[in-house]
């Protein structure tokens, strides 16, 4: 079972964070037996697909479709890449594809932060523009809470970022109350804050709570109980808030997302990381 600082950014090594070329192919999935899709395999799964982050699917014929089958299929740079090239529509994938690349795959830190940030921009500026947009704020939310992970939670905070973050999913989860991920990502937020700046601090300066992060992780996994990583998120945040008194069951958390049958890249790639996890 991993530590309680372990931080789920990437499966690969991060190298030096001095500069590194962002225009260099992005890294290839390293898994043969991701599940591949096409626009009409996409559709026939696209409501278990997108349990974590509910979203109306393309049209089958319109080129978003093939985007999103990219996506799924492991494909993050051709998928972000199409996203860019539909306006507003496609952002999300553009958004999506970038966040989830970099989380998981990009091995150059400055690289990744440099993704997350491009993501932040992106989504923050289509919020701002259409401010019920749950899909930017999230992806907005998720790229603050990853950036903030890279750069330090402490400095993220010091910069009013957690703020931020707290308030868009908030607002996502008010619009959307389905949306499971924001539910997770919100728990998970008030579970990093108090382990860094203790339960009191966290609850006067931040408004952050255990038992809320516990409600919100509960909430979340009712809503989607085959993320795996919503099953890691839950089990660094008990060692977080409650430390190795919890060990059993955060590792029993951990168990669960490794055995899970992954139906697209990304659910490769969490359970993938539950088993590096358990076998640190």
């Amino acid at each position: 079972m991993p530590h309680p600082d372990f931080k789920p950014l990437s499966l690969m090594s991060a190298g030096p964070v001095a500069a590194a070329a962002p225009a260099e192919p992005w890294t290839p999935l390293p898994y043969a037996d991701v599940p591949r899709y096409d626009a009409s395999t996409l559709l026939s799964q696209w409501l278990r697909l997108h349990a974590g982050h509910p979203l109306p699917p393309p049209e089958k014929e319109h080129p978003l479709a093939d985007g999103w089958a990219l996506y799924h299929s492991g494909e993050f740079e051709r998928a972000a890449a199409l996203g860019l090239l539909h306006g507003p529509e496609g952002l999300v994938l553009a958004n999506q594809a970038t966040a989830i690349y970099a989380n998981y795959l990009e091995p150059r830190e400055a690289v990744r932060l440099s993704m997350f940030r491009q993501v932040i921009e992106r989504a923050g500026a289509q919020a701002t523009a259409e401010p019920d947009n749950c899909q930017a704020l999230y992806w907005q939310a998720y790229a603050l809470g990853r950036y903030s992970q890279g750069i330090s939670v402490a400095r993220a905070l010091a910069q009013g970022l957690g703020s931020k973050l707290k308030g868009a999913l908030e607002r996502v989860i008010e619009l959307q109350p389905d949306h499971a991920d924001a539910h997770i990502a919100l728990a998970a937020f008030h579970a990093e804050v108090i382990d860094k700046v203790g339960a009191l601090v966290g609850r006067m300066t931040y408004g952050v709570r255990a038992e809320a992060s516990v409600e919100l992780f509960e909430r979340g996994l009712a809503l989607n109980p085959h993320s795996a990583s919503a099953l890691m998120e839950y089990g660094r945040a008990l060692l977080m808030l409650h430390g190795d008194a919890r060990m059993g069951e955060a590792t029993q958390l951990y168990e669960k997302a490794a055995a899970l049958e992954p139906v697209d890249a990304k659910e490769r790639l969490d359970v993938e990381l539950a088993r590096a996890g358990l076998a640190d």
